[in-house]
């Protein structure tokens, strides 16, 4: 038995190789702007995991013995969803916009095996730096952030701005170890089954 993980993140990957596991990479594709538009009025937490759920769904039926696992993270923001801003100009207002303030990463979670499945949202607080104009054009510029939800890394360059969290670490890189593991329980399977040998 494997864990499959339905995203070509690479901090998902690190975060999972870095918990002793290598999994087989399936990337899910999936419309999450149609998702999106059909959810407008759906809680955050909700419209994040029905992501998360899309995806794992979308490859569960190619691994029927195996763990699969979707995730989809977004920044609340002023009582607003942000994704990724994609450009240096759309992460440069972006931070300008959060610098000094306090936001909520919601990450969705979707662990599927065979006819189980476990969905839930991780939350944390994160406390963003006022970070300067110069920083934050720089940061920007370094393309880091540019396909991160929040327009941020806690584990790289990011990590500058980030004056503290309140939650799960794990689950603003991408994907909640807490979260997995108990996932992995409740199909009565341990986490030492999926640790590289």
């Amino acid at each position: 038995m494997r864990i499959v993980l339905a995203s070509q993140s690479p901090s998902r990957l690190g975060i999972l190789r870095s918990a002793g596991v290598e999994p087989v990479i399936r990337p899910a594709d999936v419309d999450e702007d149609a998702l999106l538009a059909e959810l407008i009025d759906a809680p955050p937490a909700e419209r994040v995991a029905a992501l998360a759920s899309a995806k794992a769904a979308a490859v569960a039926d190619d691994f029927p013995d195996d763990v699969v696992i979707g995730c989809d993270s977004m920044l609340l923001l002023d009582g607003e969803l942000q994704g990724k801003p994609h450009t240096v100009d759309a992460t440069t207002e972006r931070w300008r916009r959060q610098a000094g303030k306090t936001a909520e990463l919601l990450t969705g979670h979707c662990i599927i095996r065979g006819s189980e499945r476990v969905v839930d949202t991780a939350t944390t607080r994160v406390f963003f730096a006022d970070a300067t104009d110069a920083d934050i054009q720089a940061y920007a510029r370094s393309g880091e952030p540019l396909e991160c939800a929040g327009a941020f890394t806690l584990e790289a360059l990011g990590g500058w701005f980030i004056d503290r969290i309140e939650g799960d670490p794990s689950s603003v890189i991408g994907l909640s170890l807490p979260l997995l593991r108990r996932a992995l329980y409740s199909f009565s399977l341990d986490v030492s089954d999926f640790w590289a040998r």
